[in-house]
């Protein structure tokens, strides 16, 4: 098959024009990852890639073998050999429109563009040709470039670049400065007489001289002055830089698309391996999850949130990771516990590993068994805004109709501590109804609550605690495990939020 893409096995998948983050990213956090992860990369602008999850396995599995081959340290060096060539291209291209006052000036650069263009195209068909890669996506490039860089046009591009090069490296002339004037002249092999004043003067010299060098910036422009010099020079050698003029009017439209946009596309693998490999350095693993389209039974072993884990790291604090996993006719987890015990946490995860995986990244985890939904939805609890004359449980309650009404079987829902701002008795009316709607329609999810009840409604539900420290309940561990719900943990919020705790009613009775 031909190459297309490295993003797309098909020509005509994937639409990027105008493309937005997904609803829930805030909610599973997923846009502090792509921020993350994109930080290094803004010239590319490569967030629109991570806005759109793929639905076909074939397309996620073109991805994820890429992810392998360049997880291979001498194919990503390779890979970021040439974006580095390319990306100096760029910046002689820039340069060169700048300017279009100096047509000297703008000519050599636009050369020394080509010739990096060259240079970049050259080296990575030469080290995809060698490299064991084993990706379609590579495989079919590394073909594709090598037909590119075979051909006449291609070939005839070296070639004219190479001489103009060593053309115009051939010049030589003098340049005289008196007073108010300068001349420019042909060199007529007048002698170099810095040696010889070296030499003359070393007798004089004490003690070894500091070290004056001052940085000079490799490319800082063109003044009028020099561009009056190159116009002299062009006078001189008038065949040469008519040869340059030429070769920058036909080869004005150089650049091949396709080996262009695999610059910009293959970034969204070097973005993403360079981000997960600084979390690898520490301990962290990660995972080609295996996808399925029909089996609901998801398994994700030593799991963690992403986004929470690079913060983390910045502070040096330890990342715990949990298990989670869905068997049998099994579909919702139904997560409670103490507040702040790592349930939001665990939901966020299982909605980062689905959503990542269908980009085709390698997911957080030593396994990762996962569905390949159609939507993904979230309900997180939302600060009331004034603006809306609805109050907070109809809000809710809204959502979270138009949430069922657009999932399908194959859809995910994620929900956090809804409907806090009613009674108990009718949150878990309102909870056991959703909840029974969702297992109806058989698809999957999260449910966070306070309400124990919830966790045991009927077999495709699974209640999953997070765990306090036996030897002392106020102590969080953040491991979150299957058990059943015990009904201790909203009772303590419940008397926390109301001050009636032993101990907080201990420190009344004194005062």
């Amino acid at each position: 098959m031909s190459f297309h893409s490295i993003l797309f096995e098909s020509d005509g998948q994937g639409s990027h024009a105008g493309i937005e983050a997904p609803s829930h990213f805030e909610d599973l956090n997923l846009d502090q990852i792509v921020a993350a992860v994109t930080a290094e990369f803004e010239d590319y602008d490569l967030k629109p890639f991570y806005y759109e999850p793929l639905c076909d396995l074939g397309t996620i599995r073109y991805r994820q073998e890429i992810m392998c081959d360049l997880d291979n340290s001498l194919v990503m060096r390779s890979v970021k050999g040439f974006s580095e060539k390319m990306r100096s291209m760029r910046v002689c291209l820039k340069q060169s429109k700048g300017f279009h006052y100096y047509k000297h000036a703008m000519a050599r650069r636009f050369l020394a563009a080509v010739d990096m263009y060259c240079q970049a195209v050259e080296s990575i068909e030469r080290d995809l040709r060698v490299s064991a890669v084993t990706s379609r996506g590579l495989r079919r490039f590394g073909e594709y470039v090598a037909e590119y860089v075979a051909s006449t046009p291609f070939q005839d591009l070296v070639a004219e670049s190479a001489k103009l090069k060593a053309d115009l490296s051939a010049i030589r002339y003098s340049l005289l400065v008196d007073e108010g004037s300068m001349t420019v002249r042909h060199y007529n092999g007048e002698s170099d007489y810095s040696a010889a004043v070296e030499e003359t003067f070393e007798k004089f010299r004490r003690d070894v001289a500091g070290n004056h060098w001052v940085e000079v910036p490799k490319w800082s422009g063109i003044n009028h002055i020099e561009a009056q010099i190159q116009d002299r020079v062009a006078l001189l050698y008038p065949d040469v830089l008519l040869s340059l003029e030429v070769f920058c009017a036909n080869h004005a439209d150089y650049l091949d698309k396709k080996i262009e946009e695999f610059d910009r596309q293959v970034q969204f693998y070097v973005a993403y391996l360079t981000y997960i490999g600084m979390l690898r350095g520490t301990g962290l693993t990660f995972c080609q999850p295996a996808l399925s389209q029909t089996s609901k039974e998801i398994l994700g072993r030593n799991t963690f949130d992403l986004a929470l884990a690079n913060k983390l790291v910045s502070k040096k604090r330890t990342v715990v990771r949990n298990d989670l996993f869905l068997s049998g006719p099994e579909r919702i987890l139904v997560v409670s516990g103490p507040n702040q015990g790592g349930k939001t946490t665990l939901a966020r995860t299982f909605g980062q590993l689905h959503y990542l995986a269908t980009l085709g990244c390698p997911v957080p985890g030593d396994e990762a068994r996962l569905f390949l939904f159609d939507r993904l939805f979230t309900h997180f609890e939302r600060s009331e805004d004034p603006t809306n004359l609805r109050g907070k449980l109809q809000d809710d309650l809204i959502r979270m109709r138009q949430i069922l009404d657009e999932a399908t079987p194959n859809s995910i829902i994620v929900m956090n501590e809804i409907f806090s701002s009613t009674t108990v008795k009718d949150a878990i009316y309102l909870g056991k109804k959703i909840i029974g709607e969702m297992c109806a329609l058989d698809l999957i999810g999260v449910c966070v609550t306070f309400l124990d009840e919830l966790a045991t409604l009927n077999e495709k539900t699974v209640s999953m605690v997070s765990v306090v420290d036996p030897s002392n309940p106020a102590i969080r561990t953040y491991k979150v495990e299957r058990k059943p719900a015990d009904g201790l943990a909203y009772a303590l919020a419940i008397a926390e939020k109301y001050r009636v705790t032993y101990g907080q009613i201990m420190e009344r009775v004194k005062a």
